[in-house]
């Protein structure tokens, strides 16, 4: 895999998911908060990377996450991906499509945090011969941890990424944030994050990102984040999106508060 087929894996932690403010979306690090049963949200957004002289990413991005049992949900992300690669015409065309899961296996207390997974698969439907998509199927196993307490929530945890392919290497991922509720209305969150290399005799990327949620309704909500890294590679990074929520079955939010976790829903 090149190296534009790298930063689209990376990219990809920027689609994972997404409700609350926003573990996922608009951040990389997640949160184990899955949708409740019968609701929905779903994203219309913009993400990508920048190094000197280069960028990647994707727009537009549309995402969707539906809670199909008790602290169960599926997630889907099709991606539009572009690449500009230093002195070369730029591509852009149908990126890898992302598939996944997201099970809660521990409730949050007054003592104890709430745990879960979230597993995906990235199926090879982006032309990697272009910098569209890596060539090969991809998987990334991660554990998440979340605790609240009044306005404050602070989640993260440790991630696992399968990546074959001539010259890669499997490749691991650690991130905590911290967020903050400014009433009802906005959200806004910091998070630290460190990633292995995807690609041997690659180097690890240690890095931040800060953004939030504003919430203009139950159902709609604008989210953005924008950071760098601050060791390893030399590159920045931004989402940009648009988030609605709706539920039960479909039916417009009857969420009475604004999310406070991954993206815009009560996760």
């Amino acid at each position: 895999m090149g190296f534009a087929a790298t930063r689209n894996l990376l990219l990809s932690l920027l689609l994972a998911e997404g409700s609350g403010l926003v573990a996922g979306p608009p951040f990389l690090t997640d949160d184990p908060q899955p949708v409740d049963p019968g609701h929905l949200e779903l994203y219309l957004f913009a993400a990508g990377q920048r190094t000197p002289g280069e960028g990647t990413g994707i727009a537009p991005a549309v995402e969707f996450n539906y809670g199909i049992l008790a602290d169960t949900q599926l997630h889907l992300v099709l991606p539009w991906a572009y690449d500009r690669p230093q002195g070369a015409p730029a591509r852009a065309g149908l990126g890898d499509t992302e598939l996944g899961i997201k099970f809660r296996f521990l409730q949050e207390t007054d003592v104890l945090p709430q745990i879960g997974v979230f597993p995906h698969v990235e199926i090879a439907t982006g032309n990697a011969d272009r910098g569209l998509g890596s060539g090969h199927i991809q998987v990334f196993l991660p554990l998440w941890i979340q605790k609240g307490w009044g306005p404050w929530t602070s989640y993260g945890g440790y991630g696992w990424g399968r990546n074959p392919g001539p010259g890669n290497q499997n490749w691991n991922y650690a991130g905590w944030l911290l967020q903050r509720d400014l009433g009802e209305s906005l959200t806004l969150g910091l998070e630290a994050f460190r990633t292995t290399s995807m690609t041997v005799g690659g180097r690890p990327s240690t890095g931040f990102n800060a953004g939030g949620q504003v919430n203009l309704s139950t159902r709609h909500h604008l989210l953005f984040s924008c950071g760098r890294d601050f060791r390893g590679a030399t590159k920045s990074n931004f989402y940009v999106g648009y988030q609605f929520t709706a539920g039960p079955f479909g039916r417009p939010g009857d969420r009475s508060s604004p999310p406070s976790s991954h993206s815009s829903g009560d996760r």
